[in-house]
């Protein structure tokens, strides 16, 4: 019986990550509720964005804008200069903040300078306030309980191998391998229903701001890549793929020298 103690470390990480990740995921799928004018409003492009795929979204909408209004080069080699010093409001003056006085920065520089930026976070606290956004601090939480989960499946499975080690071969192991198959079956399928249920609401729009999202009209990712023949000046709806690429992210944009110009360094 010196396996125990195993069984009962197993069982105690695999019941206390799993009741954490449940707690998590509860509170991430109860944001504020937003005024009921809200739901019926229509997203503006940067707050589609930040719901969409988050600050980074934002920055990269904002980059494409300029660029689209011949404000800023941006080169295949994944650098932006600028060329319109004057911003029109303050997230186009944190664009050009970000490149700094030289007029010239890498795109992974600016993408994360403006991740941070104070008009990008005054929009996250806006759309979190209106119950639109999950906040950080719960994407946080679901993130790190799905962490903890996991970690307790593979101490399940050390724990498991030490107590099999003290049990002689035959006729021992079957039983009590199957005793700790019990908390290995808990953790694994806690994080199968966390990808399933809890994932949405680890990304950045809660419920409300999905149903949102929803109700956008815009083209399929590679059927916006498809329209126009690429550049600024290929004539095409400019707001239909600024939209686009707000709900679909760089990769909506027909150019793929501006696609490669803001996937440069993309883990940056």
């Amino acid at each position: 019986m010196l396996w125990v103690p195993f069984l009962l470390v197993a069982w105690g990480a695999a019941v206390i990550s799993c009741a954490r990740l449940c707690r998590a995921a509860v509170a991430a799928a109860q944001p504020l509720d937003p005024d009921p004018a809200l739901r019926s409003a229509a997203l503006g492009l940067y707050e589609t964005a930040f719901l969409a795929g988050g600050p980074r979204r934002v920055g990269d909408l904002a980059l494409v804008t300029m660029y689209r209004e011949r404000r800023l080069l941006l080169a295949h080699t994944g650098w932006v200069t600028v060329v319109d010093p004057e911003g029109r409001n303050d997230l186009e003056r944190s664009v050009i903040s970000a490149i700094g006085a030289q007029g010239a920065s890498p795109v992974p520089a600016v993408r994360t300078a403006l991740a941070s930026a104070e008009p990008v976070r005054a929009l996250a606290e806006r759309l979190v306030g209106a119950g639109l956004a999950v906040s950080t601090d719960a994407r946080t939480n679901v993130a790190s309980a799905v962490r903890q989960v996991g970690a307790a499946g593979v101490l399940v499975l050390l724990s498991a191998a030490a107590a099999l080690s003290l049990v002689p071969p035959a006729p021992g192991h079957g039983p009590v391998a199957a005793w700790f198959g019990l908390p290995l079956v808990l953790t694994a399928s806690c994080l199968v229903i966390a990808r399933v249920e809890a994932h949405p609401y680890s990304r950045w729009a809660s419920p409300a701001g999905q149903q949102l999202l929803g109700r956008i009209d815009v083209p399929p990712r590679r059927a916006a890549t498809r329209h126009g023949g690429g550049g600024a000046d290929d004539g095409g709806d400019d707001g239909e793929l600024l939209t686009a690429v707000a709900v679909h992210g760089t990769a909506a944009l027909p150019d793929p020298a501006l696609r490669a110009a803001l996937k440069a360094h993309w883990g940056q």
